[in-house]
């Protein structure tokens, strides 16, 4: 990896092969802190009898308690009391503003039945009592106290700065969003639209004020009515293309009976109106000619159009002032297809995305058959300053449109086509030509349209088909038919149609359509050259951004203009601020014992780990065959001396010889070398003793880094860090350095740590035990249609330092973006219910590492999309809760769940380019640039903060939405936490772009995936088949990883 590696916000590539620019870690002792002054403990048994007195000390029963203590574990009948209580303490009544509600929000307060599922808060908190006008007081928690004293400030919960509305002025800040119920057994909610997230608590005022220019343009709305209609296509069809031009021919050809309206179409069942159609329902006919099927003539198509409802623009009003929760979809999705309507016919588009080979500017070739287009990003969404249009410039692969049989070459790159393709090319091309579109070319009067299924097994000369009972090969048949010479008979034949009884479409009378994505994964080489076309400074981004308005003439947008949708042609000034970067502190023993980061960056100079780990036992295994022995020796002499000079204790000399192997006998070596070092071991009376850690010399050829991962992780159980021959070859301090950093966090050391950390500083970290979570999961590239999702959890096991994380991770479902597996519940035949799941276990290695209970949660929740909030806190957070209760009755810490979003299109830049107290060296806003007002949520707790210095391009401020909070969070409490810890991670000295704790849940999940055993064959997922996901085969499980290599940062 280059040294960029942690800086630029780039994530999913290998972990460990060169390292970033340094390391961050954290160090210091246990520590035993007091519960923040009139804080409740939560359910009454948080400190149970047994236990030592202190500050979250003492084990959950029937859980190991430090280390080595063993306790038995709780009884069925236990186990069946705690479920019990659970049910019985599981209904909290909330005030309407901050609970479960159905039907319009204007409704009266009810009382709301448990949703069914959600683990209750404690009733102890007395935050957690406060009850709407004529609603009775939620019952006790069992073991709590209904006389518990009023709860004291929480440190870093400031007063709510001056609040836009009358409801976040009335909101508390610690408010519970949800009837919090637990019995066992039950689902949660079906339906996730009566959740309502944590309100907003006040604005930030922590750091220096500036104003910056977002990718925002103000949009204001005339006074219009809109109509919503259901739209039914006979014959159906999935292809939302396929329907919007069947519409659009509706709409060409009776403009006289739509009322001169001009309606817009969301590709499947909702049309949608600004004024009535003049009839409730109606039915047209149509005869219309597919273009892509010209030679099959005229086709009837019935289009019935059946009024379903007036949409209430006064709830927008409402919603955008922040007097209203619940955010009207209907409308929001009205106007932006609206406003999508117009570059829709005009361009390429792809989601909400548009795209032109030329419109945009030239693109390029990325290699590989698979070229750049240009393009923009638009959506409407709902801001502080109203609706917002938020719009963003964009570049993504296509297929080149182009003869087939040149895509081959360039694919494949084929050097001789006179020579059959290999079953490995024939697999290779399968899978990257499977749904693609292309055009036939033998027939000069008319060109066909179809999409590609898959690839034959025998060449096209061996291929017959049935006509008229008669066995006629495919080469005849062209030559007899449309008196057409086949050249490629050696080469597989294209399949379209049904796999039954396929079309058999020989590659050289086929070209690619244009104007079709590449949805695969790419190639390095590709990466790289997308990378060269897309990345444009802050300054030029800005220019580019503002041509595309101008380009786009909203005033003149005959769809905007019928919708009453008026476009600002400016970006929007917004008001931020830039946090102060944190201390960080270095060992004693260094010339620096504390460092003041300058522009989110630092070096070792001067420096020593705070916390240097050991390697007693390691070994070198290299793979490349062009670097001279010598070379290597004195690259592991040269790196064991690194690591030595910055903190760590590390043997200068490998326990066995450096070991060299072929690249095609991988797993044989590993084994060996492991093997071997056992036997040097007892020879020398270390008997017992294993390798530690395996420093490997990467293959020349690319495809051997999953497979050395997966046999290291989860077989043999050694740590590793591999390094590409490059990277060996060119040396150097900078690498070796970086090297060294990660190689500290592998083994269990730790880089530095926030000064403020071991002060105990920190609001609502350091004042009691805090366990920080990240969660991730990663989903398949596209084609592998049966290939399961991989989710990981981590967990910092160090407080209050918060700089090691443990990772743990799980298959579930294809494409399932809800972690399945935080909890988990069986019933063994003889042990009774049986307790698992990644938070639960979690939890108990937070105990046995530090000594302490978590009294308090935060949980960084990476890769969900908006539309996905709802659900996944309600699933998730249900299981948080089940895992807590699990260990101890009436153990429900405190939770904040905050979701982090990258894969956004906000943009921050400076309001003046030039100014040195503006930007960095890149251009870019400077890191701890923070904004909570103007482009953010009208009511909810969300906020966008660079936390780090850009390296190349614009850089890109991570999203954060506050989903649940009973921690009491200010703004400047949660912001500042947060920016504070991308200062801890491990794999570089510079601030991250993501808080740690989420990208090292990426990080887990990217690495798990080599977990999963490739499939060469013609049968597996990864051929591009038409195999899918099927709900009911099992989920294959992932390897188990070893212990000795499961308890440290492996997958730093």
């Amino acid at each position: 990896m280059s040294s960029r590696g942690g800086g630029g916000g780039r994530r999913g590539g290998r972990s460990d092969q060169g390292g970033g620019r340094g390391s961050a870690g954290a160090g210091g002792g246990r520590g035993r802190g007091a519960a923040a002054p009139g804080t409740a403990q939560r359910g009454g048994h948080f400190q149970p009898p047994h236990t030592a007195a202190g500050a979250g000390r003492g084990g959950y029963p029937g859980v190991a308690q430090g280390r080595g203590q063993q306790v038995s574990a709780p009884t069925p009948a236990e186990v069946e009391a705690l479920r019990r209580q659970v049910e019985r303490t599981a209904m909290v009544t909330q005030a309407p503003a901050a609970g479960l509600r159905e039907g319009p929000s204007s409704a009266p307060a009810q009382r709301q039945a448990p949703a069914p599922g959600l683990a209750p808060a404690a009733a102890a908190r007395p935050q957690m009592q406060a009850n709407a006008p004529g609603q009775a007081a939620p019952p006790a928690t069992a073991g709590s106290s209904s006389s518990a004293p009023p709860r004291a400030p929480v440190p870093g919960q400031a007063p709510a700065a001056a609040a836009p509305s009358e409801t976040q002025r009335k909101a508390p800040a610690q408010a519970t969003q949800m009837a919090l119920a637990a019995p066992a057994g039950r689902m949660p909610p079906a339906s996730s639209k009566a959740v309502v997230l944590a309100p907003r608590p006040g604005y930030g005022t922590a750091g220096r004020r500036c104003r910056v220019r977002a990718n925002h343009v103000q949009v204001r709305l005339a006074d219009k009515e809109i109509y919503h209609y259901d739209v039914a296509i006979t014959p159906e069809s999935i292809s939302r293309a396929r329907n919007r031009w069947i519409i659009d021919e509706l709409v060409n050809l009776h403009k006289e009976y739509l009322g001169g309206r001009l309606p817009v179409y969301d590709g499947k069942k909702g049309l949608f109106t600004a004024g009535p159609l003049p009839f409730k329902a109606k039915e047209f006919v149509l005869m219309l000619t597919n273009p892509e099927r010209a030679n099959q003539g005229e086709k009837e198509y019935k289009v019935a159009i059946k009024d379903a409802s007036k949409i209430d623009m006064y709830s927008l009003q409402q919603f955008l002032a922040g007097r209203q929760r619940e955010m009207p979809q209907e409308i929001i999705q009205a106007l932006d297809i609206a406003m999508r309507e117009c570059p829709s016919s005009r361009y390429t588009s792809i989601s909400r995305s548009f795209f032109s080979s030329q419109e945009f500017g030239p693109g390029g070739s990325l290699g590989n058959g698979v070229e750049c287009w240009r393009g923009y990003y638009q959506s409407l969404r709902p801001t502080q300053m109203g609706l917002s249009l938020n719009i963003d410039i964009s570049a993504t692969a296509f297929y080149k449109a182009q003869p087939i049989i040149d895509f081959v070459v360039e694919y494949l790159n084929v050097r001789d086509t006179s020579k059959r393709l290999s079953d490995q090319e024939r697999i290779k091309l399968k899978k990257a030509l499977k749904g693609v579109r292309v055009e036939t070319t033998h027939r000069r009067d008319i060109s066909i349209r179809y999409k590609i299924t898959g690839l034959t097994l025998a060449p096209l000369n061996d291929l017959t088909f049935d006509q008229d009972g008669t066995r006629v090969s495919v080469v005849q048949y062209f030559r007899r038919q449309y008196n057409y010479s086949l050249k490629y008979t050696h080469w597989p034949c294209l399949q379209a149609g049904n796999p039954t009884r396929p079309t058999y479409l020989p590659m050289e009378v086929c070209n690619i359509a244009k104007g079709q994505r590449y949805s695969s994964k790419l190639n390095e080489h590709q990466v790289r050259n997308i990378l060269r076309l897309a990345c444009v400074r802050p300054a030029e981004r800005e220019e580019r951004t503002l041509g595309i308005l101008k380009k786009n003439n909203y005033t003149s947008d005959d769809y905007a203009k019928e919708f009453g949708i008026k476009v600002n042609n400016q970006l929007a000034l917004v008001d931020a601020r830039v946090l102060p970067a944190p201390k960080l502190k270095y060992h004693d023993s260094g010339k620096e014992k504390l460092c003041n980061p300058s522009v989110g960056q630092w070096n070792m100079i001067n420096k020593r780990m705070v916390d240097g780990g050991s390697i007693k036992f390691w070994a070198c295994l290299t793979f490349t065959s062009h670097i001279h022995p010598n070379e290597i020796g004195r690259f592991c002499e040269d790196l064991a001396m690194m690591c030595n000079s910055i903190g760590m204790q590390m043997r200068t000399q490998p326990c066995v010889p450096i070991k060299k192997a072929r690249q095609d006998n991988v797993e044989a070596a590993i084994r060996d070398i492991y093997d071997h070092s056992a036997q040097v071991l007892a020879q020398q009376g270390l008997t017992g003793k294993q390798l530690e850690f395996l420093v490997i010399i990467l293959p020349d050829m690319s495809g051997s880094y999953g497979l050395i991962k997966r046999l290291c992780e989860t077989e043999v159980g050694v740590i590793t860090q591999c390094c590409a021959p490059r990277n060996v070859k060119k040396g150097g301090k900078q690498l070796l350095e970086n090297l060294a950093l990660k190689i500290n966090a592998k083994v269990g050391g730790r880089n530095t740590v926030l000064e403020a950390a071991l002060n105990r500083n920190i609001p609502l970290l350091t004042d009691m035990p805090t366990i920080v979570f990240g969660a991730d999961v990663t989903h398949p590239p596209p084609g592998e249609g049966s290939s399961p999702s991989i989710a990981a959890v981590v967990a910092s096991m160090d407080w209050p330092q918060v700089t090691k994380y443990k990772c743990l991770v799980s298959s579930q479902g294809h494409r399932v973006e809800i972690i399945d597996n935080l909890f988990t519940e069986a019933r063994d035949s003889v042990k009774g219910i049986v307790r698992g799941g990644m938070i639960r276990d979690l939890l108990i290695s937070f105990l046995k590492s530090t000594g302490h209970k978590p009294r308090r949660i935060i949980f960084y929740r990476d890769g969900v999309s908006e539309g996905q909030f709802s659900q996944v806190l309600l699933y998730e957070m249900d299981a948080i809760r089940k895992a807590c209760a699990s260990l101890e009755e009436g153990y429900l810490p405190p939770v904040t769940f905050v979701v982090v979003q990258k894969r956004h299109h906000t943009r921050l830049f400076p309001e003046n380019h030039r100014s040195r107290d503006q930007t960095d060296r890149s251009g870019n806003i400077l890191p701890g640039t923070v904004v909570d007002t103007t482009i953010c949520h009208p009511s909810e707790f969300d906020f966008y903060l660079c936390s780090h210095s850009g390296i190349q391009g614009t850089s890109r401020p991570a999203h954060y939405h506050v989903l649940f909070d009973e921690n009491g969070f200010s703004a400047d409490a949660l912001q500042t936490l947060t920016y504070n810890l991308c200062y801890t991670y491990a794999r570089c000295t510079r601030s991250v772009s993501i808080v740690p704790p989420a990208y090292y849940a990426h990080l887990g999940a990217f690495r798990a995936r080599y977990y999963m055993e490739e499939d060469n064959s013609d049968q597996g997922s990864s051929t591009g088949t038409s195999r899918t996901y099927d709900p009911s085969v099992p989920v294959k499980q992932l390897p188990r990883i070893k212990e000795n290599v499961q308890q440290f940062m492996f997958y730093c």
